[in-house]
Parts: C-alpha cells; structure tokens; sequence
C-alpha cells in the first residue's frame, strides 16, 4: 500500500523553524509516497462548540469538509506544530477538537477508518531541555491510542528566530530517519 502523508503546518509564522525541520524530514521519504501540505493559519476554523448532546444542529465550517477529507485520505498524519506554551499551538488544537465532531458527525465511521493510521509530531521550540515538550508528545501519543492509531513519536529541534532550527544538528540528524522508524501501536501507560 502506498503511503500518503498530510502534513498539517501549524505555525503562527510562515516558514518557521518546525516547517523547516518537517521539510527536512519529508525529503527523506521514498519518492513515491504521496505528500499533501496545509497550513492550518490558512484554513481557519471557528471556535469549536460542542454540540453533541443537544439538538441544535451542527453547522459545517467553511474549511473543515476539506480537512476533514484530506485526513481521513491520509496514512500518516504530521502535525508539524511550534512549542508553545509547553504544548502545540492553538491551530493544532482546534483541529484536534473538531475531530471530536468528526466521530459522531457526518460519518460515525470516522474512528474505525482512522484505526491502524500512523499520528506523528515534528516541533521546534526554545528550550534545549526536551523534557518540555513532553505536554505536547503526550498530546499527541493519547490521541493516536484513544483513535487505534500508531504513534511515530515527535520529531524535536532547537529554534526561536527564523532559521534557527539550521543550526542545531541533532535535529537534522534525527531528521534524516525519523519517518524510517517503525511507529508503533499506541497505548495508554496504565493500558496491558
């Protein structure tokens, strides 16, 4: 089966340092694996409302159809989103709250085709200590085991300024196989 990555830019800068550092990545993918790119800033999405126990209706977003579809055509889903705050930015998050809606509506099949797919994360931040970013992977690794998902891990740089993430040659180095390693099927910590 051939592989088919989205990459979701979730940056509040264009061309920023997690961008970046996820090119680097994706260059290191065979040349047949489909690669899709979208920038979450350019496709905004409403605050997200909850509206599964009530009976008012759910309105569609304007650009939410086109993510929803270009997620559930994806084997691989990038979350390519900055540290901020110890955690991912506030376009990773919304988007991750409308896949809330996407279980119950307009296909209820939304889990079960998603089971089995590969969820990965590629930041930079300031802090050279990695452990800050941990709010940020476990994020991201409890949102692959709730969806059946496999967790590829988070791809982690240094940078701040424009460019920054260049210089910080572990990174680049992680980056030339980060996308090899065997992902895994997630589970919680406290799960057999």
């Amino acid at each position: 089966m051939t592989r088919s990555f989205l990459f979701l830019l979730a940056g509040a800068r264009p061309d920023g340092n997690t961008e970046s550092l996820a090119r680097a990545a994706a260059e290191q993918l065979p040349s047949d694996t489909e690669q899709r790119w979208l920038e979450l800033a350019q496709l905004p999405l409403a605050d997200y409302v909850d509206a599964r126990h009530s009976d008012a209706p759910w309105p569609q977003q304007e650009n939410e159809e086109l993510l929803r579809q270009a997620t559930l055509a994806a084997t691989d889903i990038v979350i390519a989103s900055p540290l901020y705050w110890y955690s991912m930015s506030s376009y990773a998050k919304r988007y991750f709250d409308y896949w809330s809606k996407w279980l119950t509506t307009p296909d209820p099949d939304f889990r079960t085709t998603m089971r089995g797919r590969t969820l990965w994360g590629v930041t930079a931040m300031a802090h050279r200590e990695e452990v800050v970013a941990q709010p940020l992977v476990h994020t991201l690794h409890h949102t692959a085991a709730y969806m059946g998902m496999h967790f590829g891990g988070v791809l982690l740089g240094n940078g701040s300024r424009p460019g920054q993430v260049s210089a910080d040659e572990r990174a680049a180095m992680r980056a030339k196989t980060f996308f090899a390693q065997e992902a895994s099927l997630a589970r919680f910590p406290f799960e057999a």
